[in-house]
Protein backbone atom coordinates (compact mmCIF):
# COMPACT_ATOMS: atom_id res chain seq x y z
CA UNK A 1 0.00 0.00 0.00
CA UNK A 2 1.61 3.15 -1.32
CA UNK A 3 1.60 6.28 1.62
CA UNK A 4 2.96 9.49 2.09
CA UNK A 5 3.72 11.56 4.93
CA UNK A 6 3.97 15.16 4.24
CA UNK A 7 4.84 17.28 6.50
CA UNK A 8 6.92 21.06 7.23
CA UNK A 9 3.56 23.48 6.24
CA UNK A 10 2.55 26.51 7.80
CA UNK A 11 2.53 29.73 7.86
CA UNK A 12 5.41 31.94 7.12
CA UNK A 13 6.19 35.53 6.45
CA UNK A 14 7.26 36.94 3.33
CA UNK A 15 11.14 36.56 2.96
CA UNK A 16 10.69 33.63 5.21
CA UNK A 17 11.38 29.87 4.78
CA UNK A 18 9.94 26.12 5.31
CA UNK A 19 10.43 22.42 4.44
CA UNK A 20 8.53 20.36 3.35
CA UNK A 21 9.37 16.29 3.71
CA UNK A 22 7.65 13.68 1.83
CA UNK A 23 8.53 10.29 3.44
CA UNK A 24 7.02 7.49 1.21
CA UNK A 25 6.42 3.96 1.57
CA UNK A 26 4.61 0.77 -0.31
CA UNK A 27 6.90 1.08 -3.75
CA UNK A 28 10.54 1.55 -4.72
CA UNK A 29 11.26 4.68 -3.85
CA UNK A 30 14.62 4.51 -5.22
CA UNK A 31 13.17 3.88 -8.59
CA UNK A 32 10.91 6.80 -9.07
CA UNK A 33 11.25 10.04 -10.40
CA UNK A 34 9.82 12.50 -7.37
CA UNK A 35 8.93 15.95 -6.78
CA UNK A 36 6.38 18.78 -6.01
CA UNK A 37 3.13 20.07 -6.84
CA UNK A 38 1.25 22.81 -5.95
CA UNK A 39 -2.42 24.47 -6.70
CA UNK A 40 -3.37 27.87 -5.29
CA UNK A 41 -7.43 28.73 -4.81
CA UNK A 42 -8.54 29.24 -7.73
CA UNK A 43 -5.67 27.96 -10.28
CA UNK A 44 -4.64 24.69 -11.80
CA UNK A 45 -1.96 22.02 -10.18
CA UNK A 46 1.55 23.31 -11.26
CA UNK A 47 4.66 21.77 -10.88
CA UNK A 48 7.23 23.33 -8.81
CA UNK A 49 10.40 20.91 -8.91
CA UNK A 50 11.08 17.72 -9.71
CA UNK A 51 14.44 14.95 -9.07
CA UNK A 52 14.85 11.84 -11.01
CA UNK A 53 16.35 8.67 -9.92
CA UNK A 54 19.80 9.66 -11.00
CA UNK A 55 19.46 12.97 -9.03
CA UNK A 56 18.40 15.14 -11.80
CA UNK A 57 16.80 18.28 -11.16
CA UNK A 58 14.14 20.38 -12.91
CA UNK A 59 12.55 23.37 -11.13
CA UNK A 60 9.32 25.53 -12.62
CA UNK A 61 10.69 29.16 -13.28
CA UNK A 62 9.19 30.94 -10.54
CA UNK A 63 10.80 29.03 -7.90
CA UNK A 64 14.16 28.43 -9.82
CA UNK A 65 17.02 30.20 -7.27
CA UNK A 66 14.92 30.08 -4.41
CA UNK A 67 13.72 26.61 -3.85
CA UNK A 68 16.05 23.55 -3.63
CA UNK A 69 14.59 19.61 -3.60
CA UNK A 70 16.46 16.87 -2.66
CA UNK A 71 16.31 12.94 -1.89
CA UNK A 72 17.55 10.66 0.61
CA UNK A 73 16.86 7.24 -0.42
CA UNK A 74 17.79 5.64 2.89
CA UNK A 75 15.31 7.27 4.23
CA UNK A 76 12.34 7.34 1.14
CA UNK A 77 12.21 10.91 1.55
CA UNK A 78 11.97 13.97 -0.43
CA UNK A 79 12.49 17.49 0.58
CA UNK A 80 11.52 20.89 -0.40
CA UNK A 81 13.37 23.34 0.56
CA UNK A 82 11.73 27.01 0.21
CA UNK A 83 13.61 30.49 0.72
CA UNK A 84 12.73 34.11 -0.42
CA UNK A 85 9.19 32.83 0.21
CA UNK A 86 5.96 35.22 -1.14
CA UNK A 87 2.56 35.31 -0.86
CA UNK A 88 2.48 33.99 -4.97
CA UNK A 89 4.06 30.75 -3.37
CA UNK A 90 0.97 30.22 -0.86
CA UNK A 91 -0.78 27.02 -2.05
CA UNK A 92 -1.52 23.25 -1.26
CA UNK A 93 2.28 21.48 -2.40
CA UNK A 94 1.65 17.93 -3.04
CA UNK A 95 4.49 15.58 -3.20
CA UNK A 96 4.12 12.70 -6.25
CA UNK A 97 5.75 9.83 -7.34
CA UNK A 98 6.32 9.05 -10.75
CA UNK A 99 7.41 5.79 -12.87
CA UNK A 100 4.99 3.48 -15.00
CA UNK A 101 2.42 4.96 -12.03
CA UNK A 102 1.92 8.36 -10.44
CA UNK A 103 1.38 8.35 -7.10
CA UNK A 104 0.25 11.21 -5.05
CA UNK A 105 0.59 12.46 -1.30
CA UNK A 106 -2.39 14.22 0.52
CA UNK A 107 -0.89 17.61 0.54
CA UNK A 108 0.31 20.06 3.08
CA UNK A 109 -0.90 24.18 3.28
CA UNK A 110 1.92 27.01 2.81
CA UNK A 111 0.70 30.07 3.21
CA UNK A 112 3.08 33.35 3.19
CA UNK A 113 1.57 36.06 4.75
CA UNK A 114 2.50 38.76 7.30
Amino acid sequence: QVQFVESGGGLVQPGGSLRLSCAASGFTFSSYTMGWYRQAPGKERELVAAITSTFNTNYAPFVRGRFTISRDNTKNTVYLQMDSLNSEDTAVYYCYARAMQTYWGQGTQVTVSS
